[in-house]
């Protein structure tokens, strides 16, 4: 339960005054749904002003706010502006321009002869001095001499500076001041602001220092959720699975393991055959074997006399890997079975039957297999395909399954530099599968102007005609998710009017069957040419699918780049993909396309990635969506978190070295409102007594 002190945090955005219907839409596109919600919407940069006595003291190009006294109105012909002609103290004189918005509103707020404070840039028109559209007119010098510093806020349409401006002040008037939960003596070394202030401040511009303790917060409620998963996992107990070696030697694999693929087995085969369950991350490159690792995990738990499952995102992959796994373990004489929310009747009760009387030894399957019908007879490894797609709180609702809590593999073909590892999987152990098997091919990667667009298109028909498969991915339109799709749509249409109905469409908006529908057209060879935006599902394994276009390539991140080209290279031959690039090419974009051509190391890519969107230039919001964090930046993660890590740690083995592993004592109980306040309160949930 959230504890009481934190509830006007919480409070919908609809108990701030003047929030009704009209706004709830474009403050809902920017995620601000409770009171929390604006005193953590900081501004992106501020306008510093200054206050001038008279022009003569100001700069063209200068913001300024300064007294002035209309003198005279000016309408002009047709379309052209209105003006107010207003002198200084000095008598200098300034024409305030109004565009596309008729007189009588400049009139109401700029009557002649009574002085008004104007705050705004000053320009020259000809060998006029103008401001045009005064950012604010005020009768008195208090009001306008508060907008010296003034934020300025992420927007989304609907909704204007001021209108929002005034709603982060309503919400920051109801934020009551909360006990500290950082270090004393961190406190001091790093010189921050108590909590309550440093809202205020870095709503204020005096924020370099509020910044980082916000983001410092964040972090620490991260990082100490994650830490007590860890702890709470130790102390469960699970079922210790040892092999012994009669199924995984039946295995005959078309290749010798990796040294990696080997010392990753052999870390997970140490970690099952403790009491306390593994948690462990099994992160690897597109084609780099995990599959063949999670096999061998599974193996050794049915050697041991027990059951394992693999949980795949969608029903596709589960089809796929139930078809992999299949074909690999055909020797040795395991049952494995495919059950997704498609099963029904008959098929479904065998299976279910099945896992019951421990007839089948793994299965494989989307989130139906954990469905409160489904039981087990002894299920002690749970692997869990493409990690990012579940929370830790999903992770932690899979080891209730058992009667004791299940060991759990994790597995991600994001490479993730290692700073993040520690962000987003804080409460695992990880594995690297950082070598390729021998055999695959690297992938011929060039750049080709958006220009030669025709040739690419003529280069796909020859392409498809040999009977090849290719995908097509749309750019990343940065307004909104429903330009993107947009753009994929035209695309598609320009495709199919080309090479007929060859060609599918898939985009997050469609329904899940007939996305389904058309990656299956594709994955069949039904399909050839697959047009998309990013949602192609990671992992899908097409081997005939051997080029990959795409569009706009300037506007990805590396690490997306390196999955997308990724889709293609599956098979045993030659594949290339086409990195189409804009015109206008931004430093870090265009060194971005070289890395693409020079490296196919996902890791030294994810690195590099971090490294070139940590400079600040991070694109669009869904690009930087691979942190957990909304306040940190990549900076800010990079420098302080291995801090909170470290103050996490302390934290948590001091309340699990206390009998009953609360977090006890003023701090620890500050530390439980920090927890509450990021919504980490899975992490809460977990200590015994919390």
């Amino acid at each position: 339960m959230r504890p009481d002190r934190l509830n006007p945090l919480f409070a919908a955005a609809d108990s701030l005054k003047g929030v009704g219907p009209g706004l709830a839409r474009p403050l809902e596109r920017l995620g601000l749904t409770r009171v929390k919600d604006f005193a953590y919407h900081l501004p992106d940069r501020f306008v510093q002003r200054r206050a001038v006595s008279d022009l003569d003291e100001a700069s063209v190009g200068e913001n300024i706010v300064v007294a002035l006294t209309p003198l005279e109105y000016r309408s002009s012909a047709g379309r052209g502006p209105f003006r107010v002609l207003a002198a200084d103290s000095a008598g200098n004189v300034c024409a305030l321009t109004y565009f596309g918005r008729n007189g009588g509103w400049a009139k109401k707020q700029l009557p002649l002869g009574e002085t008004r404070w104007i705050a705004g840039r000053l320009d020259q028109f000809g060998q006029t001095l103008q401001i045009v559209h005064p950012d604010h007119v005020a009768e008195g010098s208090d009001l306008a001499l508060g907008q010296l510093v003034e934020p300025v806020y992420p927007l989304s349409e609907g909704l204007t500076q001021g209108r929002l401006t005034a709603l982060v002040q309503l919400a920051l008037a109801q934020v009551q001041p909360l006990p500290e939960w950082i270090e004393p003596g961190l406190l001091d070394k790093f010189q921050w602001p108590a909590w309550h202030e440093a809202l205020a401040q870095a709503h204020r511009g005096e924020h370099a220092a509020a910044r980082d303790r916000l983001a410092y917060d964040e972090l620490l409620a991260n990082s100490l959720a994650l830490l007590l998963v860890k702890e709470s996992n130790r102390t469960r107990v699970g079922t210790p699975l040892v092999g012994d070696g009669r199924l995984r030697g039946k295995l005959q694999l078309p290749f010798g393991l990796t040294g990696a693929q080997a010392r990753s087995i052999r870390e997970i085969e140490g970690d099952l055959a403790q009491t306390a369950p593994m948690l462990r991350l099994l992160q690897g490159d597109v084609g780099s074997g995990k599959t063949v690792v999670a096999l061998e995990a599974m193996l050794i738990a049915v050697e041991a006399g027990a059951q394992a499952a693999l949980l795949a995102p969608t029903e596709i992959l589960a089809r796929q890997h139930h078809a992999t796994l299949t074909r690999m373990a055909a020797g040795t004489g395991v049952t494995i079975a495919l059950l997704t929310g498609r099963d029904k009747g008959r098929a479904r009760e065998s299976i279910l039957m099945g896992l019951l009387d421990g007839s089948i030894d793994i299965v494989v399957g989307t989130h139906a297999i954990f469905q409160d019908t489904v039981s087990y007879k002894h299920l002690a490894l749970v692997v869990i395909d493409e990690q990012h797609r579940f929370g830790v709180g999903q992770r932690l609702m899979l080891t209730q399954k058992g009667k004791r809590t299940p060991h759990c593999l994790a597995m991600t073909a994001t490479p993730i530099p290692r700073t993040l590892t520690l962000a987003q999987y804080g409460e695992m152990d990880v594995s690297r599968l950082d070598e390729m098997p021998p055999g695959r091919q690297p992938i011929d990667t060039r750049v080709v102007a958006v220009e030669r667009l025709d040739d690419v298109v003529a280069a796909i028909g020859r392409h498809i005609a040999t009977g090849q498969q290719a995908y097509w991915v749309c750019p990343m339109v940065r307004e909104s998710e429903t330009d993107d799709i947009a753009a994929a749509e035209a695309r598609h249409a320009e495709l199919q009017a080309r090479f007929g109905d060859t060609v599918v469409l898939v985009h997050g908006q469609l329904r899940p069957e007939v996305k389904d529908a058309a990656m299956e057209r594709f994955a069949s060879g039904q399909a050839s040419l697959l047009v998309a935006t990013t949602v192609i599902e990671v992992g899908v394994d097409v081997p005939n699918a051997t080029l990959m276009v795409i569009e706009q390539a300037e506007r990805f991140g590396l690490a997306q780049l390196h999955q997308l080209r990724g889709r293609v290279g599956r098979g045993s031959g030659k594949s290339t993909c086409l990195l189409l690039r804009g015109a206008a090419l931004s430093e870090t974009g265009r060194e971005r396309l070289a890395l693409m051509r020079e490296t196919q190391d996902g890791f030294r890519l994810a690195e590099e990635d971090l490294r070139l969107r940590g400079g600040g230039e991070l694109l669009g919001t869904r690009q930087s969506g691979d942190t957990p964090f909304r306040i940190a930046s990549l900076e800010q993660i990079q420098r302080l978190l291995p801090v909170a890590h470290d103050d996490a740690r302390l934290l948590v083995d001091r309340a699990y070295q206390l009998e009953g592993g609360g977090l006890t004592g003023e701090r620890g109980e500050a530390a439980r409102l920090l927890l509450y306040l990021f919504e980490r309160d899975w992490g809460v949930q977990l200590l015994r007594g919390g």
